[in-house]
């Protein structure tokens, strides 16, 4: 059973390696590496860009886009300045890129971005933007391999569709049997006690709105 600490990122016993320092709970390492396999034979190189990430990365990335040290984009991806705007008006945007510390899908264990480096230009890096992996793109075969094979291994893009307020992720896999449990089993009470003690930017304004927030940010619609 998954604890509320590893809900929100602030455990890590339900992870097992992945690679480097990649780390997912083991059912999903299992179908990872199945269907990266897979993905070798059809000639890609299948790589994870990012896997677990705990509690304090999400709170070092969502303090520093509010207070304006770190980048933030508007809908249309271009930089915004968030200090010339209300509490609200700051969340919302950053929510459009960004789960909230404790709320983020990476703390699970399920859920991965993936690219294949061997379909990058020399002296070009990853960027993990949509052009990416859209006709043209760089990774746009890998995402067709993907849309083609991916359920067969239990996964799928929970941020195909910007429909929930969410951008779109085609780079970001779920893996379908965890996630879904993980998903059904956050709460806004469960979020609201993983940030006791902490300095969340924003805070106030965010509690007041979490079942809002919930509704259009943080529950995922599947698409299949």
């Amino acid at each position: 059973m998954i604890t509320t600490e590893m809900l929100t990122g602030r455990s890590t016993e339900h992870l097992a390696p992945l690679s480097g320092n990649h780390r997912l709970q083991p059912a999903a390492v299992v179908a990872f590496l199945a269907m990266q396999q897979a993905a070798q034979v059809a000639g890609f190189d299948l790589q994870p860009a990012s896997t677990f990430r705990d509690f304090a990365r999400q709170l070092a990335i969502w303090n520093g886009k509010f207070c304006g040290e770190r980048p933030v984009f508007d809908k249309g991806g271009q930089p915004i300045d968030v200090t010339l705007l209300s509490t609200a008006e700051r969340c919302e945007t950053i929510l459009h890129w960004s789960a909230l510390p404790g709320a983020s899908c990476h703390h699970w264990g399920s859920d991965l971005d993936v690219y294949d480096p061997s379909l990058l230009p020399e002296g070009q890096k990853l960027q993990l933007e949509p052009w990416e992996y859209e006709q043209g793109g760089n990774f746009h075969p890998l995402d067709q391999w993907l849309t083609a094979h991916m359920a067969e291994f239990g996964f799928y893009r929970p941020f195909s569709t910007a429909g929930n307020g969410v951008a779109v992720e085609p780079w970001h896999l779920s893996y379908r049997p965890l996630a879904r449990k993980a998903e059904h089993l956050l709460t806004p009470a469960r979020l609201l006690l993983a940030w006791q003690n902490q300095k969340v930017a924003g805070a106030e304004w965010l509690e007041r709105h979490l079942p809002s927030i919930f509704s259009r940010f943080i529950r995922r619609e599947e698409k299949d």
